[in-house]
């Protein structure tokens, strides 16, 4: 995952990630965050106002990077839909097992009614549906049922991605995905693929 890291803020927001991505966010005080991350509290605080102001940073680093990841490979008006998801799930799963668990940890943390994840709450769907929608829309499919299938993309992204976190099947989700793929992208009027 990239982040900008040029301003202070930046950087501790990129290191808090770093940090929480291998150890996980725990109940640990800001004083124990700060002396993780090689910093003081004193200065934490004044970036942050406090460690809820510094997780909440880290939810929006971390859902942000994966939908600029998305805006990126959708640029291109003429690229193949279902190369482009192909190549997002390749690129979210390259990065799953030091990530993903931070993602789901904090998803958590949003379904607790936590006040540092209450912002994923809003990006953690809605901002998604779009992109997606207009990926479907490109093979055909009708604006209401293309951001139906956006979110039905999404959940069968991240629920086979927190399969594979779990078990450990990664090879199994990418099947999953390219099955799910031929499905979901197929023009209307054509056959899907059958087995044998």
């Amino acid at each position: 995952m990239t982040m900008p890291v040029d301003a202070p803020r930046d950087r501790l927001v990129h290191a808090a990630v770093e940090h929480f991505a291998e150890a996980g966010v725990a109940d640990r005080s800001l004083r124990a965050i700060a002396a993780a991350l090689g910093t003081s509290h004193r200065m934490l605080i004044y970036h942050f106002g406090s460690r809820e102001g510094l997780l909440a940073a880290v939810v929006a680093a971390v859902e942000s990077g994966q939908r600029e990841t998305l805006a990126a490979l959708t640029a291109d008006p003429d690229a193949e839909p279902a190369e482009v998801v192909r190549r997002f799930w390749t690129t979210i799963t390259a990065d799953a097992a030091r990530y993903g668990p931070l993602f789901f940890e904090l998803s958590a943390h949003a379904m607790h009614g936590r006040a540092h994840a209450e912002p994923l709450a809003r990006t953690v769907v809605e901002p998604w549906l779009e992109p997606l929608a207009a990926l479907f829309r490109r093979v055909g499919v009708p604006p209401e049922e293309a951001l139906l299938r956006a979110r039905l993309g999404l959940g069968v992204a991240r629920g086979l991605l927190h399969d594979a976190l779990v078990t450990g099947d990664m090879a199994g989700a990418d099947a999953a995905v390219g099955v799910f793929i031929d499905l979901a992208l197929r023009r209307p009027g054509t056959e899907t693929r059958t087995g044998g």
